[in-house]
């Protein structure tokens, strides 16, 4: 099995991102949730808060909007265009997504890519709210675990070291940078 994350590995940018804007541009009144923002990232940032607290800072935009779907629809509608070519070369049907966005936003873009296996951070739709941790670092570990118990990972792909946990536990790493591999290089702490 390959695991691979999403956001600028299989996907050019961050989706949680984008789709923040993408929103914003629907409902402008959702820029009352950015004066919240920023203390929070603060708190975060101190080791006062953790990342999911943060994070549900983040997507608690997410109340001002009945259903969120179809929103989620058009988005990937404008947005699908925005996978890396080198990830449809290697695509296999037992891949695995594993991404710190939320599951809501991951899944319909797995669908379209054709991705049937996807772990990704459970946020209540309505409030934005966290229903477990935020699927990052350890967390991804744990969460593959509870799934797929001693199932080996074959090839881990990620953007960034801070998926070093799962990188750990694959036979082969790389880093996706601009949609460039290399192999992933354990830093030392």
């Amino acid at each position: 099995m390959n695991v691979y994350d999403f956001d600028k590995t299989i996907n050019r940018t961050d989706c949680s991102t984008d789709f923040f804007f993408f929103c914003l541009k629907k409902r402008p009144i959702i820029i009352l949730n950015t004066f919240g923002m920023l203390p929070a990232y603060i708190s975060w940032k101190r080791g006062k808060k953790s990342l999911t607290v943060f994070k549900e800072r983040v997507f608690a935009y997410l109340q001002y909007f009945k259903s969120i779907d179809e929103y989620v629809e058009e988005f990937w509608d404008k947005n699908i265009h925005k996978s890396m070519g080198w990830y449809q070369k290697v695509q296999k049907k037992d891949d695995l997504v594993i991404s710190a966005s939320p599951e809501f936003l991951i899944g319909p873009a797995c669908k379209r890519l054709g991705i049937e296996n996807y772990i990704a951070s459970r946020v209540d739709k309505k409030t934005g709210k966290f229903i477990g941790l935020n699927c990052s670092g350890d967390e991804k570990v744990v969460r593959f675990r509870a799934i797929y118990k001693d199932e080996s990972v074959d090839k881990f792909y990620s953007d960034s070291y801070s998926d070093t946990p799962m990188a750990l536990i694959a036979k082969e790493s790389f880093l996706v940078t601009d949609g460039t591999l290399s192999p992933w290089k354990v830093k030392d702490n």
